[in-house]
């Protein structure tokens, strides 16, 4: 959701709470909350917390623009051997 404002335009990401920032102009709004998304769904996941679950029907009528934003997780781990028994 985007609100224009005299000073620049509020973003936020209506179905995942704190996901909110500002930008000069639309575009840096975008950018700006595509990190901000990122950057909370690490936090959650670093808190052991669950995501939370997107909801299509979220709308704010103030709002200027309202357009999906989506977010992809990758996840891996990485194992690595040490030998118990090294000779030096």
């Amino acid at each position: 959701m985007y609100k224009y404002l005299d000073e620049g335009v509020h973003a936020e990401v209506l179905d995942f709470p704190g996901v909110i920032t500002w930008g000069a102009d639309l575009a840096e709004a975008r950018r700006l909350l595509a990190s901000a998304l990122v950057d909370m769904a690490e936090t959650y996941l670093l808190q052991g917390e669950s995501l939370p679950q997107p909801d299509p029907a979220c709308t704010d009528p103030d709002a200027d623009v309202e357009e999906p934003i989506y977010l992809f997780l990758q996840a891996a781990f990485r194992v690595t051997l040490v030998p118990q028994d090294v000779v030096s």
